[in-house]
């Protein structure tokens, strides 16, 4: 009696460890870096470098990369 209490324990046992196992293994896998969002970016009318419209400095003739490039162009 008690050799037979002992397997259905342990026939349980295996029971629920393999139905987790099994339950793991068909969940998807968990995207730990989702795609980021494309920017809008513009090219600076100098270099030529594309940069974000937020991070852009707005001229005359055209978006720069920085103070400098729209100095150099637009005096």
């Amino acid at each position: 009696m008690k050799g037979l209490l002992i397997l259905l324990v342990v026939l349980v046992g295996v029971w629920f460890w393999r139905n987790r196992a099994s339950a793991i293994s068909q969940r998807p896998p968990a995207s730990s870096d989702p795609t980021p969002m494309p920017l809008d970016t513009v090219a600076c009318s100098r270099c030529h470098v594309h940069i974000p419209r937020a991070e852009a400095i707005q001229g005359q003739h055209g978006s720069y990369c920085g103070q400098e490039h729209l100095d150099q162009s637009e005096p």
